[in-house]
């Protein structure tokens, strides 16, 4: 166990709404893991969004809560918010469509033996259908640890296809991982 109240072996997800402390706590574990293992072979998967929403930033990435050190392996998706930019369903589900893509190429470039894998957002690249959520944990499976953090909350919505597609898949984590964190703002 570590003092982040969860150790870093096997698969850790960790949820909440929004300003709930996820991207800063996946970054104290990045930051352990880093202290006790090293650099060698992390993973950084950044999908994270920053989005002004009436004053209030809609995510966060995890370089505000954390120095990455150079030799970490980084895949960073320039993501939408797809629910709070969209004027419409099809903007919303193109948006969506848009991160998925994205979040593909970055999985698709992201080396091939991780020691630790690190998700920051991880259902922005999966809010659309074309987002194939078990390619990702197939390959956070390989490494020795994964830390993920997911937006869970109604606070953007419900009845809109993201919202749904994102609690599948949200539930798909929580069924995945070894332990879920939840979090409240």
């Amino acid at each position: 166990m570590t003092d982040l109240g969860f150790p870093l072996e096997g698969s850790t997800l960790i949820v909440g709404p929004s300003q709930a402390g996820k991207t800063q706590l996946t970054a104290r574990a990045m930051e352990a893991w880093i202290d006790r293992e090293g650099t060698a072979d992390v993973v950084l998967l950044e999908f994270g969004p920053e989005y002004d929403r009436n004053g209030t930033v809609l995510g966060r990435r995890l370089e505000r809560y954390t120095d990455i050190p150079s030799d970490v392996w980084v895949g960073t998706v320039d993501a939408h918010a797809p629910r709070a930019e969209s004027v419409h369903e099809a903007e919303l589900r193109e948006l969506a469509r848009e991160n998925a893509m994205a979040a593909a190429d970055r999985l698709a470039d992201a080396p091939a033996a991780p020691a630790a894998v690190f998700v920051n957002d991880v259902t922005i690249g999966y809010q659309h259908a074309d987002g194939a959520v078990e390619r990702l944990l197939d390959y956070c499976d390989t490494a020795e640890t994964a830390v993920l953090n997911a937006f869970e909350s109604d606070e953007l919505g419900t009845d809109d296809p993201v919202s749904a597609r994102e609690r599948d898949v949200v539930q798909r984590l929580r069924t995945w991982a070894d332990r879920t964190i939840a979090l409240e703002s």
